[in-house]
């Protein structure tokens, strides 16, 4: 496909409507999720539960509407959320004697709950998530990647020291990095956003970010060191040892339905959708092929096969419907099946079965009794294969060597004209604000993250020429 944004966005929406994944709702901004969008959704959520279970952190949930006075214990959270705030100001005809805000965000009414909780050393950590949906009216929306609701996981804890605050802080980042590369086969860059990038009313903030077939870059997970800020706002403090009444060190840490549309733009393809074993809600579909409604052997063996599939915990489907075999074949492409498995009257003869693997070109000869190794093989194999697949494409996409302004200008503009997508670029960065902003204003390249392990550092600012405090990716962004 085209590496052109416009093009390649014209694809996406075409493959999430077309594939089932979602339909436009009557809300503006606001989606649908259908079955098959739901369920990769719900085996986001069943992976990164286990994380949550191994770290001893519970599930809770809290109410949507906050009230505004919450929002403004926090001055910088309050001022960085106002714009996208949905405020519900009456009921019936009744008018409210206090706006409530729907939910950008939980930091505010999580505090006020941690203010009354925690009491002593004895208390902390205090640690819980909540999967919930969370409201922020987006003036320019994509299906999964931005939208005015969309559905997320949100961590909050409180801590007794900043030492451990940063540990989970870290924690949870590194297992938003596993989540996408070794869950999601999306390869991502950890790093520390710039001062203008931070949550509101964080600390620190942290982030991996992931680079789609176009270049662009989607925030694929972020981590917030919060400090004492939300604990001096809403007084979460507790007796410590010395029997002294002091501030707990917060962490928040999210990650969303973005994490669909990231999934989908890293690896679909002109066919469709192209999903790892891992969170497909197909992995496996049999098919009939030939005259198969002539020959009962044929449905006798997909049955029995379906049977043991299906026994062995497989999320597969039987396809006997009347469709031609190209039609049928052409759908379960465009919906992500992981493995399709044709069967027809010559097959029963031969002993074997015809295999195609969704993301590789040639068709495979399996006999009967091969088919459960195989399919095992096959499925554990692939979520790598995908990876080592997307890694390869955005090493491509990287540039490492624009040192300045211009070059970056003449960068976009040979991509441009050779239909390639300009990529994420490394800089140099004086930490000024001032650079952050006509890097944007002049290119439309926002900042991403100060990575941990830069491929190289670079020594001057690529706007002024200064010497370099950081080393910095770039890119567009969904």
């Amino acid at each position: 496909m085209s590496e052109q944004t416009n093009e390649f966005t014209e694809w996406y929406l075409q493959t999430v409507q077309q594939s089932e994944l979602m339909a436009y709702s009557s809300v503006r901004g606001s989606i649908i999720f259908r079955p098959d969008g739901y369920e990769l959704w719900e085996h986001i959520q069943e992976e990164f539960n286990k994380f949550l279970k191994k770290q001893g952190i519970r599930n809770a949930y809290f109410p949507m509407l906050i009230p505004q006075n919450f929002f403004m214990k926090e001055s910088d959270h309050v001022e960085g959320f106002a714009p996208e705030i949905p405020w519900v100001t009456e009921v019936g005809d009744e008018k409210l004697e206090e706006p409530l805000g729907l939910r950008p965000t939980s930091e505010t009414t999580i505090g006020q709950a941690f203010s009354d909780w925690i009491n002593s050393y004895r208390d902390l950590p205090y640690e819980i998530n909540q999967w919930a949906n969370v409201f922020r009216w987006e003036k320019k929306t994509l299906p999964f990647l931005r939208t005015s609701e969309f559905l997320w996981q949100e961590g909050h804890t409180a801590h007794a020291t900043e030492k451990e605050a940063y540990e989970r802080t870290m924690s949870a980042l590194d297992e938003y990095e596993r989540l996408c590369e070794e869950f999601l086969a999306i390869p991502v860059y950890k790093g520390k956003k710039t001062p203008s990038e931070r949550f509101a009313g964080a600390v620190d903030t942290y982030s991996v970010e992931a680079m789609m077939q176009d270049g662009k870059a989607v925030q694929a997970g972020t981590s917030h060191y919060l400090g004492t800020n939300f604990a001096k706002a809403f007084d979460i403090t507790y007796l410590n040892k010395e029997n002294q009444h002091v501030h707990a060190y917060t962490t928040s840490w999210g990650a969303s339905t973005r994490l669909i549309g990231a999934l989908i733009m890293s690896h679909g393809d002109q066919s469709g959708l192209v999903l790892p074993p891992t969170v497909a809600p197909t992995q496996i579909v049999l098919m009939p092929v030939g005259p198969w409604k002539k020959n009962p052997g044929v449905m006798e063996k997909l049955d029995e096969i379906f049977y043991n599939l299906k026994e062995a915990g497989y999320r597969v489907r039987l396809d006997d419907s009347d469709n031609t075999p190209g039609y049928k074949f052409n759908e379960w492409e465009l919906k992500g099946a992981c493995i399709r498995i044709e069967c027809g009257p010559r097959d029963i003869e031969n002993g074997h079965i015809i295999v195609k693997s969704r993301d590789v070109a040639d068709k495979q000869k399996v006999a009967f009794e091969e088919i459960d190794t195989f399919v095992a093989d096959e499925l554990t194999a692939m979520t790598p294969r995908l990876l080592e697949k997307a890694r390869k494409r955005v090493k491509e996409n990287e540039y490492l060597h624009i040192n300045t302004l211009q070059e970056l200008k003449e960068h976009i503009e040979t991509c441009k004209e050779e239909d390639k997508t300009p990529g994420f670029v490394l800089i140099g960065w004086d930490g000024t604000e001032e650079t952050e902003e006509t890097i944007k204003e002049e290119t439309g390249f926002t900042t991403r993250n100060i990575p941990f392990e830069a491929p190289i550092e670079k020594e001057v600012d690529i706007v002024s020429g200064k010497p370099a405090k950081h080393t910095l990716w770039i890119a567009r962004a969904y």
